[in-house]
């Protein structure tokens, strides 16, 4: 049987990369694969240390090579593409020099400003393919003479509703309390700020899932305690339940590689504000119905007069070109043209 390694700094946790590609494991495994993970941080089958971000000495690339000895094709999860360890991003793509391998990338160096003078990334090799999340970075691995195919992140669009009673008991919220649910990191780019503005606006309940990350735990405890609004800070891991639970999904980022919230939100009918991140517009041109953080207006009309028209047409988009089956297709097809079919 053939077998596939998913190789990343961390994987089996609550960050977007380690959700596609816990997915990626699965659809692979379907496709026929024998599925293994390799990672510094995580519940992974095999454990390299020095693959871990902000590992400053790599790992060992006798230790990495025998890790991945005995696969026949191996998924680099964005450890090859975003510059939070150079030293392994070289190990792995020296190891994997001449073999099969599928560079996944969400986080080329370019988009974001403090890695903008790396260049050394995304590595290149004649036996590998390249794949991205969004149009906008193929067009950018083009300019770069870089061939990437797109797989738009997949999601389980045929999941059942969570309970939305349950999730409100355990949160301590009231039915008549407006919800408002930041499925997110607490770093940066995220706009915190902009999200419990929304909430104190709506005169609603912020609730913020993830904690915070990139030295942000000072900033994050401030923009909490300073909120005129009630606060929940509180992760919680079965994801219908939380949109089961909200409101109002709110993600006025200010940069995505791509964006899981709104997607989801649209999957379990619930209406969402996005922020005008440049991939948030090409995932719109699917006809997605969000709201914008500057007509909260347009946000207080519909909470008050639900438009299941709107819920209905997002629903529809999101089963039609986001499913788990399309990703599959998608693998498929992109495995068949490389000849690496099980």
């Amino acid at each position: 049987m053939a077998r596939a390694a998913i190789v990343s700094f961390r994987l089996g946790l609550s960050d977007g990369v380690s959700i596609v590609a816990r997915l990626w494991k699965e659809l692979l495994g379907d496709i026929g694969f024998d599925m293994v993970t390799v990672a510094a941080e995580g519940p992974v089958d095999r454990l390299v240390p020095g693959l871990g971000i902000d590992q400053p000495d790599g790992p060992d690339p006798e230790q990495f090579s025998a890790a991945v000895d005995d696969v026949d094709l191996v998924v680099v999860a964005n450890l090859c593409t975003i510059p939070l360890n150079l030293p392994a991003a070289r190990t792995v793509a020296g190891a994997l020099a001449g073999r099969p391998a599928i560079l996944h990338h969400h986080d080329p160096p370019w988009q974001r400003e403090r890695f903008a003078s790396v260049t050394e990334l995304p590595p290149d090799d004649p036996s590998w393919r390249h794949v991205v999340i969004n149009r906008l970075t193929a067009e950018q691995f083009a300019q770069r003479g870089l061939e990437a195919a797109v797989i738009y992140n997949g999601f389980d669009t045929n999941s059942a509703a969570g309970d939305r009673d349950a999730m409100r008991a355990r949160l301590g919220v009231a039915e008549e309390t407006l919800l408002v649910v930041h499925p997110v990191r607490a770093i940066p780019r995220k706009n915190i700020p902009a999200a419990i503005a929304i909430a104190e606006e709506l005169e609603g309940t912020y609730w913020l899932m993830g904690q915070a990350e990139e030295g942000y735990d000072a900033t994050l405890d401030q923009l909490l305690a300073d909120a005129r609004c009630p606060v929940i800070h509180r992760p919680v891991a079965r994801t219908p339940d939380i949109y089961a639970a909200a409101d109002l999904v709110v993600f006025p980022s200010h940069w995505e590689g791509f964006g899981n919230p709104p997607v989801e939100a649209a999957i379990w009918r619930r209406p969402c504000v996005v922020g005008d991140y440049l991939v948030a517009e090409e995932l719109a041109e699917f006809g997605f119905r969000w709201f914008s953080p500057q007509r909260l207006d347009e946000v207080r009309d519909f909470l008050e007069c639900p438009d299941a028209n709107l819920l209905d047409q997002n629903q529809a988009i999101a089963q039609q070109h986001f499913s788990l089956e399309r990703v599959r297709s998608d693998l498929v097809a992109l495995l068949d043209d490389a000849g690496w079919l099980p």
